[in-house]
Order: C-alpha cells, then sequence, then structure tokens
C-alpha cells in the first residue's frame, strides 16, 4: 500500500492490536540501497513485529536491501508480486513477476542467503494482459491451467526458501485495469487459495483480498495460517481490535479516546523533530467510523491539521462529545 502504510499509520495501527504483524509500504530495493536509506527504513521500537517490503526483480540488490533491512531491525522480509500498479510493471516487479517464477526463485534465494529473518513473497493467484473488455473476460474464470501456474510459482519459491505464501485471492490484469479496478473486478477465489494451501500443506499461507467483517476473517482463519488486511484496516482500523478480542477474549480492549491520547502523545514528539500534524492526522480519520460523531471528527482533523501553529490538542478536540461522556 505505497503512500499509504507509512511510519505514522504503523505507529498509529499498533495501538489497535500489540500482537499483529505490520508491513511497511513497499519499497524498491533500488531506493533502499541508492536513496535516503535511514529515512526510508526508520520505524518506531513500538512498531514490533514488523515486516520490511522490498520490491524488485534483481537477486544481488534485494539481498543487499534485505540485509539492509535486517540491519535496521526489521522482524520479516516481504517481497512484492502481487501489486498491479503501472509504477511496479514498468519497473519489473509486482505482479508481473508472476509470469517469471524461476528469477523469483532466485531473488528469494540471494535474500534467505542473505539474512536471518524470515523471508516471504506477496502475490496474486495469478495474472494476464488484456485491455477494454476484454480485460474483464480475462479473469472472469479460472482454469485449472491457471492453477498449475500458480502451483508452479508457489513450488519453485518454497524450494527457494520462501516462509511464507502471502495470496491476494484475486488474479491481476495487468495494463488493462486500473490498480483500483484489479483491486475490486477480478473476482475472490478463497477457493483457490483453500485449494493452494491443500497442495502445499507444509508451507504457511496467508489470504488477502476482501476480507472486511471479523466473522469473514474468523472463518477464513479455520483453513488459512493467518489473514492480510489492508484498505479496510486502513479505513476502519477499529476492525483490529474487533479481531483481538475474538481470538484473545481475555485482552483489554482500547477505547478510542485512549488511542487519540497515545496519538497525542506520539504528535508531541514528532512536531518537535519537524514532522508535519497532517502527515500524522491523515491516518487516524477512520478511528470513529460507523459511530456517532465520525464525520464531525474528520472534519476537525482534516481541516485543523492545515492550520498554521496547529498541534497535538487538535486530537482531543476533535473527540465526539458522545466519546467524552
Amino acid at each position: 500500500m505505497m503512500d499509504w502504510t507509512d511510519r505514522h499509520c504503523r505507529y498509529f495501527l499498533r495501538g489497535f492490536s500489540p500482537e499483529v504483524l505490520l508491513y511497511t509500504e513497499m519499497v524498491t530495493a533500488a531506493a533502499v540501497l541508492r536513496g535516503d536509506r535511514a529515512r526510508l527504513l526508520r520505524f518506531d521500537p513500538e512498531e514490533h513485529p514488523l515486516a520490511l517490503q522490498l520490491g524488485g526483480s534483481e537477486p544481488a540488490e534485494l539481498a543487499a536491501a534485505a540485509r539492509a533491512g535486517e540491519q535496521a531491525g526489521y522482524d520479516e522480509i516481504n517481497l512484492n508480486c502481487g501489486c498491479p500498479s503501472e509504477r511496479v510493471v514498468s519497473g519489473a516487479f509486482g505482479a508481473c513477476l508472476m509470469r517469471e517464477p524461476d528469477l523469483v526463485a532466485e531473488c528469494v534465494a540471494a535474500m534467505r542467503a542473505a539474512v536471518s529473518v524470515p523471508v516471504t513473497v506477496k502475490m496474486r493467484i495469478g495474472v494476464s494482459s488484456a485491455a477494454g473488455r476484454e480485460a474483464r473476460a480475462a479473469v472472469a474464470g479460472y482454469t485449472d491451467e491457471d492453477f498449475d501456474a500458480l502451483c508452479r510459482f508457489v513450488e519453485r519459491i518454497a524450494s527457494a526458501g520462501c516462509q511464507v505464501a502471502i495470496v491476494h485471492a484475486r488474479a491481476a490484469v495487468l495494463g488493462g485495469l486500473s490498480p483500483k479496478d484489479n483491486r475490486a473486478i477480478p473476482p475472490l477465489r478463497y477457493d483457490v487459495v483453500r485449494r493452494l494451501k491443500q497442495v502445499f500443506a507444509a508451507l504457511p499461507v496467508v489470504v488477502n483480498g476482501g476480507l472486511r467483517e471479523s466473522a469473514a476473517v474468523l472463518a477464513a482463519l479455520g483453513w488459512s495460517d493467518g489473514v492480510m488486511l489492508g484498505r479496510e484496516a486502513y479505513h476502519r482500523p477499529f476492525v483490529l481490535a474487533e479481531l483481538r478480542r475474538a481470538l484473545t477474549p481475555q485482552a483489554p480492549a482500547p477505547s478510542r479516546v485512549a488511542l487519540i491520547e497515545r496519538m497525542a502523545r506520539y504528535c508531541q514528539r514528532e512536531l518537535a523533530a519537524g514532522e508535519r500534524l497532517g502527515a500524522i492526522t491523515r491516518h487516524m480519520l477512520g478511528l470513529y467510523s460507523g459511530e456517532p460523531g465520525a464525520r464531525e471528527f474528520r472534519r476537525i482533523l482534516s481541516e485543523g491539521a492545515r492550520l498554521p501553529g496547529a498541534g497535538a490538542e487538535l486530537l482531543r478536540r476533535a473527540i465526539p462529545t458522545a466519546a467524552c461522556a
């Protein structure tokens, strides 16, 4: 989730559950090696457990970037082979790599040789290239040949040392659908991911895509080794607290007011270091999603963060009246 799950977002999400594994936005290996590494890899210790998601297709570069990630303190290194954005297709990484299982296996092997932390791969259930109406038709069905190609891909990366397969339960259309459409038009095929788990019983398989309600996530955990949430956790972050409560009934549930107090302290620290308030509060707009006062909460944060001199007190002022009672 490029431009979304930055360090401020991750710090905010950590407040909902201490156990959930958080992932960075995708960072290219080239950027880590030749860009502002300290800025790109920076995170707060409270974000642990934390995985660094890398993009790339050069084994040596990925190995070096993975090593830098481990040295920075990340708990896992993830290779993105699932993003359908044109920004990644043109750079020869992301979902287009699913057509090159041997190359991905080489990348995974190089990363495994470079680090001692787990190396994992994020993928789709398949890829195709089509345009216009053909793009929609290309993903309408899923054949035995498609599944065989997925199994060949997973077999190669597992043999190379991939320790977890994270599978978005949709195919991707490269060039024929926008990233937004690639998240909606290809049908969700949880049955394909479940079948994949049956074939690769010894390999942990995490399912991703379209899971929004706690009940659906808990049902998926009945046959998968884990569930990855993306935009749902961003827009309705309290789902993480709901899931923690369902999985660990004795665990205390955080209140929204307590979460705001935590973020107010974080804002004070970050503002003193020169960060912009809006860079932090933009990730908090979904805190009261579905609750009374949600619209006013979003308005106060969005408008107030742009005002000169705005500080951490803005967060407390945005708390809906009903939540203060």
